[in-house]
């Protein structure tokens, strides 16, 4: 028997010494380093989005608790801490746990009506039953009525209930079960043993008053709380449903030889050359070999206009293509998409916990417990005070409280909204990778951005070439982009490009030398090349002198000029310009709205920086900073009591990211950067950064809102069951109608946190 690597996906001889358990499955590796590679992140292998050939096929599925999400089960399950019903990682087609929750409820209502409406009769129209039909007989009617609504409907309250106890983790279901089961276990014993009740409480055919009807329709209100609950807790996850559907179920390949069909897009391999013809969806990221055409990129990065493609452009599956034929190489496949990606940061962000959420941990900690003891006090101070029949009053009185109190609104309350705010972000190119960062996110006062790739298009250009006396413009540029040809930088490449355009040859550099935050060096040709700025010249001991008023000048139009020397003499230089992006002021103007100072980090020379800061708007710039000087910058600002969130796309911006309180990543940038920053945009569009604020300010907004109903729900709610308006109005409340308002407290939480779904951003 043959296996597959999870994590390579070679195959793997069961003799393996390289073999792990995990979720009751065990996995085999083709090496220590795969095995290395799973036991760090399993779960980045054993997603439902994996659909390349190394998935595990018999894994199942994960499913965590909303309020907890350190639970994980292999499977449906009902969390130990708080009893509530896990739900999957990624949404699955099959809600068992719903549809068995709606057969409950509807065998519940069935049987609780009638006795629901036998006790009303008795006690409001007794006259209307049957005169042979003894209250004794009616009670005995009731209970086999109300017995299977209670021992089988119930029986999931009663065992989320009975783990509640056992864990020691006591919650709402804990409430529930003994509110529910005192009144059923009261009321048989008053139907059993009537003679062991005092004579106040027996009615003149001997019988006690019972309350089947108040536990049966408790329980089906409860039942339909959970009911409605489940069914609003699935329109949360609608944003990760939608992201699923958006990749296409095949994709149509062209072979070597020319032929052309179509294969299921799990059988799609990176190099592979992909067909896209118009009006399909982009089957994975690649690139365009051959065609043009728009692509409709909104529902990945929010961006209604359509973008232009061409031969080198890249492509995001799932985007739709328009009117062209394009003809693209796949590069990233299966889990590695970028919408794969995406489903990814939004399920794990919707299931992390915000430090808000801490509150209502505490809150909810002590609350189940002083519920419990209200309710004891209640049913005491009834039983000794209390006008007769006193017992009646204390059991009815303390179900009451022990019902309405239930803290499911106060647990819901902060997990719904996070839920729905980041699936909301996730529609608008906004991806927030944790709770904490969108809580944070509302109270930043200060932006920092990286000039290039940031507030710039990241793509520069050469623009001028200026050769002193005994120079060629072409010798300088030639000289200059032969050197620049072993650099990564983006301003190398635009000096290349700059070469290449004009058809220059180049020639091969040796013994190349990069100096960090100035420029770089190397031998062509027998000649010493160096090119870089002003701190290389003073480095290498060469007289800039004849370029320096010439540089001042290109710098205040915005270019960022390199300084040319040959075998120690300045020889030229030369002017790039990276465009700011058409969006860039509109996001600044926005941000100023919103209240947030904007900072630009640069490692361009400050006249260059003041430039582009007074074209922008620029409330302040930090020019001639070095990649390792970011973070310090950052760090500073913090010092001076702000709360700094940091945008950059590069390598060389992680640190910075990782020390502000919210590092965002431009969507187009790094992986490393996207690692280290709390938000993503999709789309490297500054006005995401004004979306990721006006979206926390709105989830954030809800969960207060949440927060605040469920504590004033429960701070009104449990003096009212106890009794407290009956000296002054003689007023009660029933535990049915207790039961109802828990029920419907849950729902109006989950309701106010869908309408962060039409928030606008």
């Amino acid at each position: 028997m043959m296996d597959k690597d999870p994590v390579c996906g070679m195959t793997v001889k069961p003799e393996s010494p390289h073999h792990y358990a995990y979720l009751g499955t065990d996995y085999r590796f083709c090496s220590a380093k795969c095995l290395a590679k799973f036991q760090a992140s399993p779960e980045d292998y054993l997603k439902p989005m994996q659909e390349k050939a190394h998935r595990p096929a018999d894994k199942g599925t994960i499913y965590t608790c909303p309020m907890h999400p350190e639970v994980r089960h292999l499977g449906p399950g009902s969390c130990p801490k708080c009893g509530m019903a896990l739900e999957p990682e990624l949404p699955v087609e099959d809600d068992g746990e719903l549809r068995d929750m709606t057969l409950r409820f509807g065998f519940s209502v069935a049987l609780a009506l009638p006795v629901f409406a036998l006790a009303m009769a008795a006690d409001l129209l007794p006259q209307a039953l049957p005169e042979a039909l003894s209250m004794r007989a009616l009670q005995w009617i009731e209970f086999l009525l109300a017995t299977p609504v209670v021992i089988w409907s119930g029986s999931p309250i009663f065992r989320r209930g009975w783990a509640s106890v056992v864990n020691r983790s006591l919650n709402m279901f804990s409430l529930i079960a003994l509110g529910v089961g005192v009144a059923w276990t009261y009321s048989v014993i008053a139907l059993l043993f009537p003679g062991i009740f005092p004579l106040p409480m027996r009615s003149m055919g001997g019988s006690v008053p019972v309350y089947f009807e108040a536990s049966s329709t408790i329980m089906a209100l409860v039942l339909l709380g959970q009911v409605m609950e489940l069914r609003a807790r699935s329109r949360t996850s609608a944003a990760i449903k939608l992201l699923l559907g958006l990749s296409p179920k095949t994709a149509r390949i062209v072979r070597s030889d020319g032929r052309e069909e179509d294969i299921p897009l799990e059988e799609v391999q990176p190099g592979d050359t992909l067909r896209v013809r118009p009006g399909e969806k982009v089957p994975v990221d690649g690139v365009v070999l051959e065609g043009s055409s728009a692509l409709d990129e909104s529902m990945v990065t929010g961006e209604s206009i359509p973008v232009e493609k061409f031969s080198g452009s890249r492509l995001i599956g799932a985007t739709v293509n328009g009117t062209g034929s394009l003809l693209m190489k796949a590069e990233k496949v299966g889990s590695d998409t970028l919408l794969s990606q995406i489903v990814r940061m939004v399920s794990d962000a919707q299931r992390s916990r915000a430090p808000i959420q801490r509150m209502a941990d505490v809150a909810s900690g002590y609350f189940v417990p002083a519920v419990v003891i209200s309710a004891l006090i209640t049913f005491i101070v009834w039983w000794l005070i209390g006008p007769e029949p006193r017992l009646t009053h204390a059991i009815v009185n303390a179900v009451a409280v022990l019902i309405i109190a239930c803290p499911c609104a106060l647990g819901l309350a902060t997990p719904m909204s996070i839920m729905v705010g980041t699936g909301r972000g996730a529609s608008a190119g906004v991806l927030v990778k944790n709770a904490e960062a969108l809580e944070i996110m509302e109270k930043v006062d200060t932006l920092v951005v990286d000039k290039t790739g940031t507030l710039t298009e990241g793509k520069p250009q050469l623009v001028l070439v200026k050769p002193l006396a005994g120079f060629s413009e072409a010798e300088v540029l030639i000289l200059a982009s032969s050197l620049e040809r072993a650099s990564e930088h983006p301003l190398a490449a635009a000096i290349v490009k700059g070469a290449e355009d004009r058809r220059l040859d180049l020639a091969q550099a040796s013994g190349f030398r990069s100096f960090t935050g100035m420029g770089v060096s190397g031998e062509i040709e027998g000649r010493v090349v160096a090119l870089g700025n002003l701190k290389l010249f003073d480095e290498l001991g060469i007289n800039a002198a004849e370029l320096a008023a010439s540089a001042d000048g290109l710098r205040a139009e915005g270019q960022t000029v390199m300084l040319l020397a040959i075998d120690g003499k300045a020889a030229g230089l030369l002017g790039v310009a990276d465009p700011v992006k058409d969006s860039t002021p509109e996001a600044v103007r926005a941000l100023h709205e919103e209240g947030i100072q904007v900072i630009m980090l640069t490692g361009d020379n400050r006249a260059t920086a003041e430039a582009v800061a007074r074209k922008l708007g620029i409330d302040r710039i930090e020019a001639e900073v070095l990649p390792e000087q970011k973070a310090a910058v950052v760090k500073s600002l913090q010092a001076e009591g702000r709360i700094v969130a940091m945008a950059g796309d590069g390598i060389n911006d992680a640190p910075a990211l990782a020390q502000a309180q919210v590092g965002i990543a431009m969507g187009t940038g790094t992986d490393v950067a996207m690692e280290s920053a709390g938000v993503t945009l999709v789309k490297g569009d500054l006005r995401g950064i004004v979306r990721a604020v006006r979206l926390s300010r709105a989830t954030m907004g809800n969960i207060r809102q949440n927060l605040f109903f469920a504590f004033v729900y429960n701070s009104l709610g449990v003096p009212v069951a106890a009794g407290v308006l009956y000296p002054f109005f003689g007023l009660l409340l029933s535990p049915v109608i207790a039961a109802a308002a828990m029920s419907f407290s849950s729902v109006s939480v989950i309701t106010n946190a869908l309408r962060l779904r039409n928030a606008t951003l």
